[in-house]
């Protein structure tokens, strides 16, 4: 009987292993595969998807871009996320080549070029960064074309260097502070140490699950192109170009904010082209009051369009490309255009 209550104390005593200590564990090794295999994927995207142009260095900064065609030089710049091979996809690259010098770049963060942390990258910043490029390169004068945070760079190096811009052209814009509930949402990676954290581990998962989503959006109402399936969504998808995109949604609204009382400095031939059913951005409250603002300016609705414009509408801003210049005959400024995207 003795040995028994012995054996029952000795029984009792016995503290079972804390649950909480090994699901941390759990998680940090899970977290630690996830960023091995995220690492992994970012460095066979690059090898699939090798640079296809040259590198200029600006002020330490290594920035990558095309250069093809002969003629009037024409700059391109993409928007957040984006990189050089969503101009090249949907042909617009090819198509402005066939008459002009086209200049595009991967803006900082973005397909092959650097973003140096000690910066940060508002559209001014970037703006300085581009004419140093374009000043290396030997362009001293050129067309300027961003699409949505390209834009908003466009428009910075149009009021800081006019005498470069001969002429801009701004396509899907976000141009004046308003609420967004994405800003918070998508921001996150851009944050010191937490940011790092989730752009090498649950960011990139998460992006490959929403991406069919997020097509469907920026796209939308019109159909993902079948020529968009050549853009390369794992290079979009490196934590390094997730934590680029992340700081530049970050800085929308203040970006806009620093550049809304300037619009009118804007003295160069502008054209405002959106599609009317943009799904990411109000074009009333955006192109529509650019237009009303910027007196050297014309408007562009596209119909059936959403955000990607260039996309889907690839002709349509070829021309507000072409008519970044003096006016032409029987097509004079502020008319309004109304077209449809081509099938």
């Amino acid at each position: 009987m003795t040995l028994r209550l012995a054996s029952t104390r000795r029984s009792a005593s016995i503290t079972p292993l804390p649950k909480y200590p090994l699901a941390i564990a759990a998680a940090v090794a899970a977290l630690g595969i996830a960023a091995l295999v995220n690492r992994s994927l970012a460095k066979k995207a690059e090898r699939q998807n090798p640079p296809t142009g040259n590198f200029v260095t600006v002020k330490g900064v290594k920035l990558h871009y095309v250069d093809r065609g002969l003629g009037e030089p024409v700059v391109l710049l993409h928007g957040n996320g984006s990189m050089i091979q969503d101009f090249s996809s949907s042909g617009l690259l090819e198509m402005a080549a066939e008459k002009h010098r086209v200049i595009a770049f991967d803006r900082p963060g973005f397909g092959h070029s650097a973003r140096p942390r000690g910066t940060i990258w508002t559209p001014a910043a970037q703006a300085e960064l581009i004419h140093g490029a374009l000043k290396q390169i030997g362009i001293t004068r050129a067309k300027v074309l961003g699409h949505s945070w390209g834009a908003s760079v466009a428009v910075a190096l149009a009021l800081e260097y006019p005498e470069t811009v001969a002429g801009l052209i701004l396509a899907s814009g976000y141009y004046y502070p308003t609420p967004r509930a994405d800003v918070p949402l998508l921001s996150g990676p851009a944050t010191p140490v937490v940011g790092d954290l989730l752009s090498h581990t649950v960011s990139p998962i998460l992006g490959r699950l929403l991406w069919p989503v997020v097509m469907r959006k920026i796209f939308g109402p019109a159909k993902v192109p079948a020529k968009f399936q050549s853009f390369p969504k794992e290079m979009a998808l490196r934590p390094s170009q997730i934590r680029a995109s992340a700081a530049e949604t970050a800085l929308m609204i203040p970006s806009a904010l620093a550049l809304r009382g300037r619009y009118t400095g804007l003295t160069m031939p502008v054209v405002i082209i959106a599609g009317e059913q943009d799904r990411l951005i109000d074009i009333e409250a955006q192109s529509a009051r650019l237009h009303r603002e910027v007196t050297r300016s014309k408007f562009r609705r596209v119909r059936s369009a959403g955000h990607m414009v260039h996309q889907t509408a690839t002709a349509l801003v070829m021309r507000a490309i072409n008519e970044a210049g003096p006016p032409q005959e029987n097509d004079p400024e502020g008319l309004r255009v109304v077209a449809r995207t081509a099938a």
